[in-house]
This record gives C-alpha cells, structure tokens and sequence, in this order.
C-alpha cells in the first residue's frame, strides 16, 4: 500500500469514536480540565535553549516562558514588549533603554536591567544581528535598576528591528545568573518572565513538556499582536503532546483527545476538513523555504562546483509534491532564497534551478570538484514530516548524481545538536541536513540566518563569501528601495553562484484545531495568548 493511502486509511480508520477495529487512541488522560490546551508541535522539544540552538520548535516553546525587549506585530514592524521607552542620541550611537515596571521572574524575582544586559550579550554572540551590534559596541550597561544603556562605535539603525524580530534566536530575557552561561552551553534551568512558566518537572523529552500559566506576569495595555501587545493568557496549562506519527495525531485531533495540531500534513487535511468537529486552515500565508543545506567545510561540499552540481540536478517540484501532495496552490518553485510575492524577492541568477534537471552536467561538476565516491552524511529527521519528506527526495537525487549516499535516520533534536558538529562526517559531523525557514525571517537579509555567509559566524555549514557579506551590507547601507532591490539582486546572484545553499522550493502549511478551541491566529509562530477552550 502507498504512504499516502496508508496515511489516509489509518488516520480515517482511527477517528471513529470508539476507536473500534482501526489503530490505538494515544494514552492521554481522558478527564483533564477544560481548562488545560493540549498541542502537538511540529517536533519534539529535546533541548531547551533557545539562544544555544536555532530550532524552530524551541523558539516557539520559548516564546511562552520568556519575554522579550521588543516583539515583532502581525505587520512585521518592532513593538515595545518588555521595554516601557527608549531614546537614541542625535549622532545614534547611544541607546538608552527602561524597562516595564513590575516585571518578574517565575522564581519571584523582579526583572532588572543587570537580567537585560546579560541576555542581550549572550544573544549577540549567536545571532547575525547581534553580531553586527556587537562589531560595532562600545559598551552595554546596566544604569540603575530599570535602565540600561548600548553605546556604539557607529550608527545602527535597525536597533529595534533586531531586538524584535521572530526568527531564532530571540532577545530573550532571562535572570543574570542564568543568561551568563557561555553562549555555546546549553542551559540548564527555565526561569523566564513570560506568561507561561516551564514545569521541569512534567517534561519528558519525546513525549511531553507542560507550560503553566503565570499568575505574575502583568500583559501590557494594548491589544495582542503576534509578539507584541498583552498577552492575555486564557488557559490555565498548555501541554505539548509529542506524537510524530501523522496518523495517531489526527486520530487525537479528532477524537479531541488533543486540541490543536500544528503541522497536519497535506494527505491528511482532506480528512480532517470532513470532520464537523476541527477548523483547517493554513497557518501562515507568508509560509515557508524549504533548505537543502550543505557542509562547506568538508569535501566534496568545500567546492563550489559540487553545491553547483546539486543546484543543476535538483527538482523542486519534486520536493515539494512529496510534502504537500498534488495540489498546486501549495507551492511555488523558488529559483532564489526570498520569499515570493514580498517588495525584495528576486530571481537573479537563478537559472541554475530553470528548466531540465542536467544529471550528466551535475557529475561532470562532481568529478571536476575531485568527489571519489566518498559516502554522503544526511541527516533526515524522522519526525519531522518536512525533513523526512525532503529527505527521502535527497537520498534519490544524490544517487543519480553518482553518490554514495550514508542516509542517517534520526530524531530532529539529534539534527539540532548534531549539525553543529565541525567535525569531519567520518567522526561524527554531516554533509547534507534538511530544514526550512519561515517566510516572515526571508523578505530581507536583517533577520535571515541562512543568508549569512561569514564563516565560523555563519550558521551551520558556516559557508564563508566575501561577496555575498558585500551584497549584505549593500543592503544595510541602501539608501532608497531601488538600491535595496540592486543590493538583493546581487545578494540573490552571488548566492546561487556560491552554492550557499540549495532551496528546495517555497510552501505553504496547516494546521488545525478543534471548533471549542478559539484564538488561533494565523501566523509564523502558535501564539498561545489569547487562545480559550470551552
């Protein structure tokens, strides 16, 4: 039987109520309060810091338990979060900062500037943004109890851009002690200032991890808007249901056993709509790029002409229709790295991902680049359906290519940890991970990790052009839109000559909860605030 039949057959099979001949109802405690939400994330939550790594699933479990300075609205513009004022000086070198008062920790403690400084410093070592701050600092201090100031060498004029943005790592804030653990050590205690607090004690890496509501936090005035506004929290719990089987979460779903699933894969949703009980509806209209990500550090993908190689034979189409099935309106093909239909996207140099798909031009390139047959390191997630998905298309397109393909099945946690790995793929490092990017971090290089392309500062396969850094900065120094549309023009160019990576199209996704759950937005991150369930 075909996947998709089976998915189709056993999901259907599973959600009569009761549960009869098909497959097994999740062990989830039947009589749990109406006032606790019950969601399946995308993956499993395996490590908790959401400064050390850059995995979606962690920067959205974060979002509940620490706050930030500044947050992103639905309009993509910085909003005053933790933050009550700021001032920047007349010349713009100097920011000064208060925060909120009658702010708290979920230890009891009140949220100071000192908490700020120490986040802010641990951020900016790990975040692109960050990094470019830190490039240019003079100093960042704590003035008294509420006050904190950022002093530069040079005008920075996306300040406040940086310190809302949504994609990971965030300007999370957390307690001194904790935030001055070494930026490339995990941490080891959850205490934030958000309006959820972690329950450590309920957490069970593969299987479950609880969120309480925090009776201290004090939502701003304003009405809620993605990261910023009050956060109004409703429910007295959320717990995160792991279940990365497709099938046995939309039995859950359906059965309301759980209550809003946030990645139901495309085979699936024609069921799920059927069911009079569950709202389908796609999750974000700014969606997603998928990312076949490559280790410049290690042959054959040190050269250029074997990323090349992969550019020239590699189909979109088929990553994509393995992903999200045959319908068209859940795709394009992306011959470029921004998100389409937004001011900047651009297709220059993109004919590399046009038309025929060139196998005997992409070996020719792989015996020019000196590949010998060595075996191929892919890290595929298993559950994880965009990285299984992608994956399995990989492993086909690598052999075709003259490959020796080492597919590894795994966890995405272990993906998370592994791929930071710089060791050689013999000893425990990687050739190929699979991931994607949310449209909302890829309109413009300012928050987009994947773009950078500084080495050792770069993100994992740490590619390293000084082309493509000068088409960055290009765009930072723009002064009008069209110099910004010349600089991503260049930027787009230069990046698929590089082989910076390879896109593996762009796509939209779903979700889906039940009808007595209200709330739901529509946007890159599920925002718990403001969301009830009768």
């Amino acid at each position: 039987m075909e996947r998709r039949s089976f998915l189709k057959f056993a999901a259907g099979a599973a959600s009569v109520p009761a549960l009869g001949g098909g497959l097994s109802a999740p062990a989830l405690a039947q009589g749990a309060a109406a006032r606790t939400l019950r969601f399946v994330p995308q993956a499993n939550l395996a490590n908790f810091d959401p400064i050390w790594g850059t995995q979606y699933v962690v920067r959205n479990a974060a979002m509940l338990v620490w706050d930030t300075l500044y947050g992103f609205d639905s309009k993509l513009q910085p909003q005053r979060q933790m933050v009550e004022s700021e001032e920047v000086s007349a010349d713009g070198l100097t920011w000064t900062f208060k925060l909120r008062s009658g702010l708290k920790f979920h230890d009891g403690e009140p949220v100071l500037a000192k908490d700020a400084v120490a986040s802010m410093a641990r951020w900016a070592v790990r975040d692109p943004m960050g990094q470019m701050i830190r490039a240019i600092q003079n100093e960042l201090v704590a003035v008294d109890d509420r006050t904190f100031r950022w002093s530069l060498k040079q005008p920075y004029p996306k300040m406040l851009l940086a310190l809302a943005k949504n994609n990971s790592p965030c300007s999370f804030v957390m307690p001194e002690r904790i935030a001055k653990t070494d930026p490339f050590q995990q941490i080891t205690e959850y205490v934030g200032s958000g309006p959820f607090r972690f329950v450590k004690d309920e957490w069970v890496p593969g299987a479950k991890a609880s969120f309480a509501k925090f009776d201290g936090y004090v939502p701003r005035e304003e009405a809620a808007d993605w990261m910023a506004g009050g956060k109004r929290v409703m429910v007295d719990k959320v717990e995160w249901v792991i279940m990365p089987d497709p099938a046995t979460a939309s039995s859950a779903l359906q059965n309301g056993e759980v209550d809003w699933w946030e990645n139901p894969i495309a085979d699936l949703v024609p069921l799920l709509k059927r069911n009079r009980n569950v709202n389908v509806d796609i999750a974000d209209p700014l969606g997603n790029v998928g990312s076949f990500r490559m280790n410049h550090l290690h042959a054959p993908f040190n050269d250029p002409r074997a990323r090349r190689a992969v550019l020239m034979a590699m189909s979109q189409e088929d990553y994509m229709r393995a992903l999200v099935g045959d319908n068209p309106e859940l795709w394009k093909p992306l011959p470029g790295f921004f998100t389409p239909d937004t001011p900047l996207y651009s297709e220059a140099g993109g004919e590399p991902l046009k038309g025929k798909r060139d196998y005997e031009g992409a070996k020719k390139l792989l015996k020019e680049a000196g590949y010998d047959g060595q075996p191929i390191t892919i890290l595929v997630a298993q559950d994880q359906p965009i990285t299984k998905a992608f994956g399995d298309v990989s492993a086909d397109l690598l052999k075709r290519i003259g490959m020796n393909v080492d597919f590894v099945a795994t966890d995405w946690g272990t993906v998370g940890s592994r791929r930071a790995v710089k060791t050689p793929p013999s000893q425990g490092g990687w050739h190929v991970f699979h991931t994607w990017h949310a449209g909302a971090d890829c309109i413009n290089p300012a928050a987009y990790t994947a773009i950078r392309a500084n080495g050792d500062g770069a993100w994992f396969g740490w590619p390293k052009s000084e082309a493509i850094e000068a088409a960055r900065d290009a765009w930072f120094a723009a002064p009008d839109m069209t110099a910004e549309k010349a600089a991503i023009d260049k930027l787009n160019k230069e990046a698929m000559d590089f082989g910076l990576y390879a896109p593996t199209g762009f796509f939209l996704s779903y979700q889906a909860w039940r009808k007595n759950v209200s709330g739901v937005v529509k946007a890159p991150i599920p925002f718990f605030w403001g969301v009830t369930k009768s």
